[in-house]
Formats: structure tokens, sequence, C-alpha cells
């Protein structure tokens, strides 16, 4: 029997299946679980916003706020209707658009309010949804302000980086397991901290 890992993604049923797995048991309040989703998925996730985005930074941080989407709501994937990983995936690509259309608005908004002092209520939505974006993004940044360095820079490495928990461990000198407490404790912490 082969011996298979959660590190990478595989297009392959046998990790699909491992995905749909971990993904159940982390909507069950599974850490670990949850852990090997990221580990198995994170790549392709980056992939997909850095394509939609164009821009490092702004892709780190629509994987971000993916996985703790995807945290938040795993009880909600259903397998009966697809796979796991293109569940996460959707959910990226929708963050990474989202993200677009706002910068989009906010590129309008400034052009609007150079040429003329008109506003229209199309003006008034897209200001709208610009002050909740910057909301969101003040919570997100309070809520990473809560974490000890720690889990700050092993979150870092593991989301924005693409790391996976061997890569961090052996470049922070730690033992693996001390990299998966330090990225479940920071997680933990960061739902409770944006929980509604």
């Amino acid at each position: 029997m082969l011996e298979t890992t959660h590190r990478g993604t595989s297009r392959g049923g046998d990790a699909e299946r491992r995905v749909a797995a971990d993904l159940q048991r982390a909507a069950g309040g599974d850490h670990a679980a949850f852990a090997q989703v990221y580990d198995a998925t994170s790549a392709r996730a980056f992939g997909v916003a850095l394509r939609v985005l164009r821009d490092v930074a702004q892709a780190e941080e629509v994987v971000q706020e993916a996985y703790l989407q995807v945290w938040r709501f795993s009880t909600r994937f259903d397998p009966t209707r697809g796979g796991a990983v293109t569940w996460i995936l959707i959910i990226v690509h929708s963050k990474a658009v989202d993200r677009v259309r706002a910068v989009e608005r906010q590129a309008r908004r400034d052009t609007i309010v150079h040429a003329s002092d008109l506003r229209n209520r199309d003006d008034d939505d897209a200001t709208f949804t610009a002050v909740h974006d910057r909301w969101e993004a003040t919570r997100v940044r309070r809520a990473l302000a809560v974490l000890t360095p720690a889990q700050r820079e092993s979150i870092h490495l593991a989301y924005f980086d693409g790391r996976t928990h061997v890569e961090i461990a052996d470049r922070l000198g730690l033992p693996v397991g001390t990299v998966k407490s330090r990225i479940r404790g920071g997680l933990r912490r960061l739902r409770d901290e944006l929980a509604d």
C-alpha cells in the first residue's frame, strides 16, 4: 500500500478524498485536520489569488482571509455537491475577485472626486463598500496584533510564503509539532478575535 502525505496538492482522487475527509473533520473543530487541509491546498490557493490579483501582497492577504472563511464555514462544505479542493479554490477566487472590484471601485471613486463634485447613488454605494472593506481590513490587522510574534511569523510563513510545516520547521530550527501548534494556536486566536 502506498504511503501518502498531506504536503502539496495532488490532482488525484485519493488526494481529493483526503482533503474532503480532513475538511469534514475540521468542521468538527479538528485543528490538525485543518492544518492538513491547508498544507494540501495552500500553494494552489495562492496561485489562484495571484493570477487574479497580480500582486503578491494582496494575494497573500486574500489567501489568509479565504482560509479564515474556510475554517469558519467548513460545516457548509457538502461533498455531494463537489470536491473539497474546488470548494476552497472557489472561495479564494471569489475573495480575489472581490478585492479586484474593491480596488476598481476605489480608483473610480478617486477619479470621480477629482473630476467632479457630483455624486450619485452608485458613488454612495461604492463609498459604503470602501468603508466596509477598510473596516474589515482594520479588524484583521487588529486580530493579527493579538498573536504572539512566534505565531505571527509561523502564520506568515505558511499563508503568505506558502511554506509547508516541514519547511517552516527547517527555516526556524524548530520541531514540526511546535510549528503546527503555533499555527493552530494563532488561527484559533484569529478566529476568536474575528468572531461576530
